[in-house]
């Protein structure tokens, strides 16, 4: 029987591809959700990787993120403002930004989940930039 781990893994998985998968229905999105979670409080920390349109628009989804992965007593500074997309890389274990400018065509967030179990390591995504924003 497979572990409910395993099939959280399984379906951040089929996130992981080079055209990204959007949820289709809120089912598709709890799902989602759900799996992020639980790998995540069996990881030891988390990298997120943002490519969004705005600052606002990373600073944003990087804050939602961060309180549905139990992050929620973590206080973030505003990042600097700039124009034109760009990429946030948050480190969870030294809880400090790196913003920089993003040419690439991609939108959302990637997780890097780092765990001492070699089945937990690995980078997932692109998840939508909003997936936990008004739950």
């Amino acid at each position: 029987m497979i572990s409910e781990l395993q099939q959280a893994l399984d379906l951040l998985k089929s996130y992981s591809c080079l055209t990204p998968k959007i949820p289709q229905n809120e089912a598709e999105k709890q799902a989602l959700r759900q799996a992020i979670t639980l790998v995540c409080q069996e990881s030891e920390s988390e990298n997120l990787g943002i490519c969004a349109e705005t600052v606002q628009e990373a600073q944003q989804a990087l804050a939602s993120y961060l309180q549905a992965l139990g992050y929620s007593n973590l206080v973030l500074n505003s990042l600097e403002q700039g124009s034109g997309p760009v990429y946030v890389k948050f480190n969870t274990q030294k809880q400090s930004p790196y913003l920089d400018s993003y040419d690439g065509p991609y939108r959302g967030v990637l997780i890097a989940f780092q765990s001492d179990s070699e089945a937990i390591n690995g980078t997932y995504g692109y998840f939508p930039l909003d997936l936990f924003e008004n739950r």
